[in-house]
């Protein structure tokens, strides 16, 4: 099956089988997500969403047998939520009982279940409870031989569309004298290029301005750099993607943040917008004094 773009959507299934994870990715997707949302409170949920279209254009949520006995309530619910013009669609989530198993006595969680009995034995009656559940599913996905990052691909392509947000790269310039952004997920140090900051008629300027970027270019090493940066990220990137990430911050820094991590920062903005790439940017010290 191909994408589905659907406002609301409903994770269920087995303990174990990596509903968490799949929340996650709708969250990175653009859902508004809440997980165990007890049932009688969907209708009023559903309502509000309706309501905050302009803010919530599309949600997700986890059912299960966290529920209770209130679980039985659920077929009929869904049904009722199916008539209505609410695009709605249910994602029943299952493994084998021994990978199951095996995911439970990796993370020593208890499950939802067990009282006296083994896992084994509550995954058996979890299961049982579930079966008018997963006669109602609209996709299936069973999750036994995925690991967590290959789960996030497998839903990523199912859901993303072209409205979804891709991968945004954040491209931030600083300066190291100022600390290194927190958020950064890769750091490029530029000082050993060339300082403008030392040419009297370049040091009052920064690194938007066309005498300094035709200082800066004016460096071999300036464009050596940007060529092995370029391709660097481009065989980086689609990793980052692979890997289910949503958001990926690059800080480029130089001395004081004026100069060559604000012109650089730039021309890897221009580099990775005509590869396609979602990218915003920030010159975090520009002109901090």
């Amino acid at each position: 099956m191909g994408s589905v773009n659907s406002p609301f959507v409903i994770i269920t299934g087995l303990s174990g089988s990596g509903k968490g994870t799949v929340l996650k990715v709708f969250e990175d997707l653009g859902y508004f997500c809440v997980d165990n949302l007890p049932l009688e409170l969907v209708p009023k949920f559903v309502e509000l969403c309706e309501r905050a279209r302009a803010q919530i254009k599309q949600a997700a949520i986890v059912i299960d047998v966290r529920e209770g006995s209130e679980l039985t309530k659920f077929p009929k619910l869904y049904q009722t939520l199916k008539k209505n013009t609410l695009t709605v669609t249910l994602i029943y989530l299952q493994a084998t009982k021994d990978s199951l198993i095996r995911r439970y006595s990796e993370t020593r969680r208890p499950h939802p279940l067990k009282l006296n009995q083994s896992i084994a034995e509550a995954l058996e009656e979890e299961q049982q409870r579930l079966i008018p559940i997963k006669k109602l599913a609209d996709q299936i996905i069973d999750t036994t031989k995925f690991n967590v990052h290959e789960l996030k691909r497998h839903v990523i392509d199912k859901f993303q569309t072209k409205k979804s947000p891709a991968l945004l790269i954040s491209l931030v310039s600083f300066g190291f004298k100022h600390g290194i952004p927190t958020e950064s997920d890769l750091v490029f140090d530029v000082r050993f290029l060339p300082n403008p900051n030392y040419i009297r008629n370049l040091k009052h300027k920064n690194g938007n301005d066309p005498e300094v970027v035709t200082y800066i270019e004016g460096f071999k090493q300036t464009l050596d750099f940007l060529g092995y940066l370029e391709n660097f990220l481009l065989f980086l990137i689609p990793q980052y993607i692979g890997e289910g990430r949503s958001y990926l911050t690059i800080a480029i820094g130089c001395t004081g943040g004026q100069h060559r991590s604000v012109m650089l920062t730039n021309r890897i903005k221009y580099l990775l917008t005509s590869h396609d790439f979602n990218t915003k940017m920030t010159h975090r010290d520009l002109n901090l004094h």
